[in-house]
């Protein structure tokens, strides 16, 4: 049973199902949404991201070169971008459909969401909310922070007087921007805010502004891929205190940064007037409304912003995913965690006999990278040899 089909959960279920550690008939993933994928395809047709962050070598499938070699039969060379070659967002979606299809995973679908999960003797039982009960020797937990999105506390009062101005472009109910009102205001510094602006400065050029409370971070990975091998890990395995490791996966990402090619893109539709850059903060203090916008002051400059919608897309909050259910099954199985809430687990990511993470869950043992999907495979690649 793997709970999360999202890129996390697609992965450990293609390592399973094409290592042959189990069948589509007995393997379950129990997911909010109606197929693989969904919310990752959501969030990334949003922003419209036109080529991953990572390499041709991080993908969903068993094999290294998967995705490189799909390319050369159904996509042209144009799919890969700069030196590490980072495919496009169509191409990955592709091979993801490819891969998915050839191990089954659909049949493998079950739409929902957990409510409980307790030990029923040698096997986990696992609810989901319409009643529904599945019982499973191994869960893997594969859940992430999307569900988290950051809302400023000002940004929570403007949601209160004016919910139809302002939005967090992950909220769960957001399916096109198509539902905003010009003109735009996006509040972030990272590579999802940079996405953004530079979509809707395409399609509503001299309408958008994008404020950002730092000045931009240029990195081409969002943790130095040293984290990938034992060139980081090996020290970082050594700590035996898990607010040490917690200390440096904080440090090595790069929170809130961008690589320099969307940076060149955005600066250059700035030059074009297309979108407006300005570093600075909200004065929560200072926030009218009429019927048409609302209106916000910058607390330094005392700049005053007209905007017909106003779109966060300043991250997810690192808390522990997951709710009750999760909360409910730490208490009854007595599972380790650290101060940061996160689960201890084994170097086989197992929390405790056949109960596995993977992902967000699974980053105080895999590092930094956990969350993304290079981290994906690596969780996947220690699941696999842990099942028998």
């Amino acid at each position: 049973m793997i709970i999360g089909g999202g890129i996390q959960g697609c992965t450990v279920a293609s390592f399973l199902l094409k290592s042959r550690k189990t069948t589509t008939e007995r393997l379950r993933i129990i997911d909010p949404g109606s197929k693989p994928l969904t919310n990752w395809k959501r969030m990334t047709s949003l922003i419209e991201m036109p080529f991953l962050r990572s390499p041709f070598v991080h993908h969903i499938d068993v094999a290294p070169f998967s995705l490189q070699n799909f390319a050369k039969k159904s996509f042209s060379r144009n799919h890969f971008y700069g030196d590490y070659k980072r495919p496009s967002l169509e191409l990955f979606n592709a091979h993801c459909d490819e891969t998915l299809e050839e191990a089954g995973v659909e049949k493998c679908w079950l739409q929902g969401r957990v409510k409980k999960v307790e030990r029923d003797g040698n096997h986990w039982a696992v609810q989901t909310e319409d009643g529904s009960v599945l019982k499973s020797k191994y869960v893997v937990i594969a859940i992430g922070v999307t569900e988290q999105p950051v809302w400023p506390e000002w940004a929570k009062h403007v949601k209160t007087i004016n919910p139809s101005r302002i939005f967090h472009i992950f909220d769960q109910e957001v399916q096109t921007v198509e539902e905003f009102s010009p003109p735009f205001l996006i509040i972030g510094g990272g590579i999802t805010a940079a996405h953004l602006a530079i979509k809707l400065g395409r399609q509503f050029p001299g309408q958008v502004t994008l404020l950002t409370r730092h000045p931009f971070r240029l990195h081409d990975f969002d943790s130095d891929p040293g984290w990938l091998g034992q060139k980081y890990l090996r020290s970082f395995h050594q700590i035996s205190c898990f607010g040490e490791r917690r200390k440096k996966i904080r440090q090595a990402r790069h929170k809130g940064s961008m690589p320099r090619d969307v940076y060149r893109t955005l600066r250059a539709l700035e030059k074009k007037q297309s979108l407006a850059i300005i570093e600075g903060e909200i004065d929560a203090e200072s926030i009218i409304r009429d019927s048409q916008h609302i209106n916000v002051c910058l607390s330094h400059s005392k700049e005053w912003i007209k905007a017909g919608s106003i779109v966060l897309a300043n991250g997810f909050d690192p808390s522990l995913p997951g709710g009750d259910w999760l909360e409910s099954l730490i208490r009854q199985e007595h599972l380790m965690c650290a101060d940061c809430g996160y689960p201890i687990v084994s170097k086989t990511l197992e929390w405790c006999p056949h109960l596995f993470v993977a992902g967000a869950l699974a980053e105080l043992e895999v590092g930094p990278a956990a969350r993304n999907v290079s981290g994906a495979r690596m969780a996947a690649e220690r699941i696999v040899t842990s099942v028998q």
